[in-house]
């Protein structure tokens, strides 16, 4: 008896746990401005497809996109990816340098990859050409402004918009 009603009790405590970090982040969604026109874009470190990357650092001289997707493994996001990935060399030869984010796992990433891949239909290609970001604590997306208040997940927490970001060449403006 006493082993259920510490079981139970575990239970409610992650569950009230994860709705009130749910409540949290669902409040910083609504009020959270992004970057403004002009602001400094935050030389962040994030876990990506690639390897830890420092945003200064991968974009040396280059100008960058960051754009973010709500899920891996929707269909949407899936063709939005390829698209991006197919459209890639474009901005390469622009010298723009693109950067995905969402809020699932690299375990996840690396495994929808093939999917993207996939649906680009491309042999001779065997890889996304540009990182994707691991942001599952949706830091990042909250310090970028980048979380949907009306989208959530199954357990209540907002997954990010889709936005795209452009940042000039070094200093790293938005």
């Amino acid at each position: 008896m006493l082993a259920s009603t510490v079981a139970l009790y575990i239970a409610y405590s992650v569950r009230e746990e994860k709705l009130c970090c749910a409540r949290a982040l669902q409040d910083q969604a609504e009020s959270m401005p992004g970057l403004l026109l002009g602001d400094a874009f935050p030389n962040f470190e994030a876990d990506t497809t690639i390897g830890k990357l420092k945003l200064y650092d991968f974009l040396g001289d280059s100008w960058g996109i960051l754009f973010s997707h709500p899920r891996d493994y929707t269909p949407v996001c899936t063709t939005e990816l390829g698209q991006a990935a197919e459209l890639s060399p474009e901005f390469t030869k622009r010298n723009v340098k693109m950067i995905a984010l969402s809020i699932d796992s690299l375990e996840e990433h690396y495994s929808w990859s093939k999917d993207i891949l996939a649906y680009n239909n491309d042999e001779t290609v065997s890889e996304i050409p540009f990182p994707i970001i691991a942001d599952d604590r949706r830091e990042l997306a909250v310090e970028l402004g980048m979380l949907d208040p009306e989208e959530k997940d199954q357990s209540g927490m907002p997954l990010t918009a889709r936005c795209v970001s452009m940042t000039q060449k070094s200093p790293c403006v938005f």
